[in-house]
């Protein structure tokens, strides 16, 4: 696929394609970030910052080798140097390399990634989405607006990629672990892994 720049914005965080990110932006290369991606309607991506002895050895990046493409869907700029932005996953790039500005915003030289096909839930491992369904719907119980809900809809509790998707930004997991998930071509296999985690930790308060 073709190569194209694109902004980067290493973090301590995985989010996946059609997840929600909410950012505090006040660092001023971010800010200008921003709102040179509001003025253009273009977007940035969010790369998995990872400490040295975890870097992505065969690319040589101080940061994950793939990362998530994110749209502005709203932004606060009421306070003075701050901005805040609710973002939405769109698709996953692969970072070919890197540049750093003189502000020191990264620059990306990046390929789009395919995103998954939609691939119905095998009935071995429905029980991850079923369960996922009821931590969502009891969250309203809980409290929680559903404005604050921090999964966007339409939820589509038959889609594999999905429903595994929303798992890898929820699940407590190191923070290399969510990237090698994210990264996965299957999302059946990405399901699995979920479905093997699910019950590890269930078996932790068991």
């Amino acid at each position: 696929m073709e190569s194209y720049q694109l902004p980067l914005f290493p973090l301590n965080v995985v989010v996946c394609p059609k997840g929600l990110m909410n950012l505090r932006i006040f660092e001023a290369r971010y800010l200008d970030m921003i709102k040179a991606c509001l003025r253009e309607q273009t977007g940035f991506a969010i790369v998995a910052a990872q400490p040295d002895t975890q870097s992505d050895q065969s690319s040589h990046l101080p940061f994950a080798s793939v990362g998530t493409v994110l749209e502005i869907l709203d932004a606060d700029v009421t306070t003075v140097g701050i901005i805040m932005v609710s973002c939405r996953g769109t698709r996953r790039i692969h970072i070919n390399g890197f540049t750093v500005q003189a502000d020191g915003l990264v620059m990306g030289n990046v390929s789009d990634i395919e995103n998954d096909l939609q691939v119905p839930i095998p009935d071995d491992l429905k029980s991850v989405s079923e369960h996922l369904q009821h931590l969502i719907e009891s969250l309203p119980l809980q409290g929680i607006a559903e404005s604050d809900i921090p999964i966007l809809k339409p939820y589509e509790y038959n889609d594999a990629a999905w429903v595994s998707n929303r798992w890898v930004e929820l699940l407590d997991l190191p923070l290399i672990q969510k990237q090698r998930l994210m990264q996965m071509d299957s999302p059946i296999v990405r399901l699995e892994l979920i479905h093997d985690a699910l019950n590890l930790n269930a078996k932790k308060f068991n």
